[in-house]
């Protein structure tokens, strides 16, 4: 299961995350030379990749940045690239071009730094740019937190696409990095869970000014967590509208039978002779005034309506019982080990 696109489209070309992109896939491919060399593959890790037990010792803290540049596997890019894309445009349009690369290197750095924390004394080299891609899916998480994301979920030969709300992917996502983080082998290769929590948890935080310029919680009851944008409001019928998104009662047009006005709370209304009063639209509960005299015809009562007749219960003998067919629940998946021996974030 993982994401494949948002209903969340920008207003600015997201030149800095196509750049960035760009550069992931260029350096992803200089290196396919030495992928089959252990002895080359390994000098370059160690020249570019982070070590947690060299940054401890005080060097090589530029491979904070450099190693968010370098991948283990072709899927390992994938994966990054397609969330960089479903998420980043957003964060690049609300942030603007230089704040957004400003923020993603920042967000890539508090990543790298708390991979360092949960394991100091490793050895094993640590590469990728799901850390900072982690910022970023924090920031989306606050200004967007009901963004529709499209949601492809594989099951053997079932493939089917659903929509679920921003909110619930990414605290999925998040519970996910916090439970394997906890279960993790620290001392072999795999997957660095902490420098995706860490990413995710400093772009939250980075975020919190741009939410605050923008309004705040008022921000929120505005927008009501969607996207401030037509295209990305769910249709009408699949979700309960949001605040802001009805329309005004002096839009609404006049209907047959309000009398001699348009709005039934102006002074002088007077309601149709034979018709009873009516509120001035769906939206209002205003009543019409029981000062102003009405002409119509009072209303016959309504009849009693039928009592109905006793419905005779047939006995148990005379009727089978349904089983109640049970599913057995699934085997659980057990992800098989990585055959790398690097942290990938």
């Amino acid at each position: 299961m993982f994401p494949i696109r948002d209903h969340n489209p920008s207003n600015r070309t997201p030149f800095v995350v196509y750049t960035l992109m760009a550069l992931n896939i260029v350096i992803f491919l200089m290196s396919l030379d030495f992928r089959n060399d252990d002895r080359l593959l390994w000098e370059h890790y160690q020249q570019w990749a982070l070590f947690p037990a060299r940054i401890i010792a005080g060097d090589g803290y530029y491979t904070l940045v450099t190693s968010t540049f370098l991948h283990g596997g072709l899927m390992h890019l994938a994966g990054n690239m397609l969330f960089l894309w479903i998420f980043g445009d957003n964060m690049e349009d609300q942030m603007g071009h230089g704040g957004f690369l400003i923020f993603y290197l920042i967000c890539g750095i508090g990543a790298s730094l708390l991979q360092v924390m949960s394991n100091p004394d490793s050895t094993i080299p640590v590469v990728g740019a799901s850390g900072a891609i982690a910022g970023v899916m924090g920031g989306y998480l606050l200004l967007f937190p009901k963004a529709r994301i499209d949601i492809l979920l594989i099951l053997i030969i079932f493939f089917r696409i659903f929509t679920i709300p921003a909110w619930i992917m990414l605290a999925v996502w998040m519970g996910m990095q916090v439970f394997g983080g906890l279960g993790s082998d620290p001392d072999s290769g795999g997957v660095a869970y902490w420098a995706h929590g860490g990413g995710f948890v400093v772009g939250l935080v980075l975020t919190v000014p741009l939410w605050i310029k923008l309004g705040g919680t008022s921000f929120w009851a505005r927008t009501d967590g969607h996207p401030d944008h037509e295209a990305a409001r769910p249709p009408r019928g699949t979700k309960p509208l949001g605040v802001g998104l009805h329309p005004p009662v002096d839009q609404i047009k006049p209907q047959p039978g309000w009398g001699k006005t348009s709005h039934p709370d102006e002074e002088g209304w007077t309601p149709e002779p034979g018709r009873p009063a009516q509120a001035s639209s769906i939206w209002s509960t205003t009543q019409a005034k029981a000062s102003v005299p009405s002409t119509r015809t009072p209303l016959a009562p309504l009849p009693k309506p039928a009592t109905p007749k006793p419905v005779r219960q047939k006995s148990a003998s005379s009727t089978s019982i349904p089983r109640i067919a049970r599913r057995r629940p699934a085997k659980p998946v057990t992800p098989r080990g990585s055959p790398w021996q690097t942290r990938r974030k």
